[in-house]
């Protein structure tokens, strides 16, 4: 900017404090104009930050707020500060002296300066000032149980010491060694009766409604594999009681909280693939050669699976209006389906889950200015390429995270408790009711066809 010096600084600025202030300040002090970046929660969460309790937009708006800031940037990805540089012609790069050293590299493209910071303040001590620990308890001992538990340990507003199982031997050789978790319960209601404040539900699809309806009725936030229910008018039920009790109830649903799925969303909003007219997703898993329980494959192809297609399906293309379902079947259950949805104008959605055969699990969503592919397996989005006709305009995203990705969806069921929120934007109560009515119909026409072979 000509004839004015150019400070440029970032953070993730949550909860503002005296801390953040006095950085803000002493950086504007270096200079004439000040440009501020404020980090994506997407970003965020990709970076390991799990337990921002702010959002994106409440954040740029306290530091809008502050007089003495000229301009307001939302930093999105790792490469953007050396993008920055150029783009703002900036003077001077200003940050806290914890980062000493981290940031040389961009000296060259300006000067960069390490500040000093406010000792005895942090948004980490505020967090743990404000909020007290959410203590979870897990009920059902499965494959994944341990996966959730170790996951948990990266959510520091998190604590998982409690177990309850209906198999009182199992629950006796997990806890025994188990450093983490102290208590077992084969007791369902002894289990609730406890100082847990939320519940993880990880049990078979049958079991969901009424251990769900339990754990609200008791006082507890539910977070609960999908479907939450196998029947509409339970569903129904659950959602009323949850809303009643003032209560969480949130799906637990991975892929809905990974920072590169959200960022794929936000590029899909912004139009940039044009209409989109076709959506098609796979995910498909053997799990018999991963030693799972044969009464956890019996559930069949659509109950273990259809969640993860129908999110994005949903996610991208909104409310359906038609449904087909092409299953196989073997044992009396299926062990594969080809879900077929038709949405507005004409937009076409198309599901494939398997058990029993093995496919690529990649996406992809069609549009008419170009596509966005996602490779296997797409529903642990860390990459994907936006494509054109021209392939010169082409681009690709890419978010790392860590572990299997728990950690994202932990993170967002513990933000919404502390914040007394209900409802998660990244996957509201019309996501999951949407996402569970597709078993939801595909159970009812399996008893309409059972009927008329009668």
């Amino acid at each position: 900017m000509k004839n004015k010096k150019t400070i440029i600084t970032y953070g993730t600025y949550d909860m503002l404090h005296i801390g953040h202030m006095n950085i803000l300040e002493k950086a504007k002090a270096l200079g004439d104009y000040l440009i501020v970046g404020v980090t994506d929660e997407n970003y965020d969460r990709s970076r390991g930050k799990l337990n921002v309790s702010e959002s994106t937009k409440k954040r740029v708006k306290a530091i809008e707020a502050l007089d003495f800031v000229d301009m307001v940037i939302v930093e999105t990805h790792k490469n953007q500060k050396a993008e920055d540089m150029v783009k703002y012609d900036v003077d001077i790069f200003a940050i806290g002296d914890d980062w000493v050293g981290a940031f040389d590299y961009l000296n060259e493209y300006t000067h960069v300066e390490y500040l000093p910071r406010t000792e005895g303040i942090s948004s980490t001590k505020l967090r743990k000032e404000n909020f007290d620990t959410i203590k979870i308890g897990i009920a059902g001992l499965g494959h994944d149980t341990q996966a959730f538990i170790d996951e948990a340990e990266f959510v520091s507003s998190v604590k998982i010491n409690r177990i309850y199982d209906e198999d009182f031997l199992s629950l006796k050789a997990f806890t025994k060694d188990n450093e983490r978790i102290k208590y077992g319960h084969d007791n369902y209601d002894e289990f609730l009766d406890t100082s847990i404040k939320a519940v993880y539900i990880h049990t078979s699809s049958a079991q969901h409604y009424l251990l769900i309806k339990k754990a609200l009725e008791a006082g507890k936030h539910v977070l609960c594999e999908n479907p939450l229910a196998v029947d509409k008018n339970e569903l129904k039920e659950l959602l009323s009681i949850a809303k009643k009790e003032k209560k969480v109830l949130l799906t637990a649903l991975k892929t809905a909280f990974l920072p590169a799925f959200n960022q794929l969303l936000k590029e899909l909003d912004s139009g940039v693939i044009g209409e989109i007219k076709e959506v098609r997703a796979t995910r498909t898993s053997l799990f018999k050669e991963k030693n799972y329980p044969d009464s956890f494959i019996e559930q069949g192809a659509t109950t273990i699976l259809s969640s993860y297609p129908s999110l994005l399906i949903h996610k991208t293309l909104g409310k359906r209006q038609k449904i087909n379902f092409f299953d196989q079947e073997e044992n009396g259950y299926d062990i594969s389906n080809l879900i077929v949805t038709t949405h507005k104008n004409g937009a076409l959605g198309v599901a494939r889950v398997a058990t029993g055969t093995k496919s690529e699990g990649d996406a992809v969503i069609s549009g008419t200015k170009g596509y966005i592919y996602i490779p296997a397996p797409w529903w642990l989005t860390k990459k994907f390429y936006v494509r054109f006709e021209d392939t010169h305009k082409s681009y690709t995203f890419n978010y790392e995270f860590d572990g299997c990705g728990l950690r994202y969806m932990i993170a967002e069921f513990a933000s919404l408790i502390q914040r007394g929120a209900k409802k998660s934007k990244k996957l509201a109560p019309s996501d999951m009711v949407a996402i569970n009515r597709v078993l939801l119909d595909y159970n009812e026409r399996k008893k309409e066809e059972k009927i008329k072979r009668k």
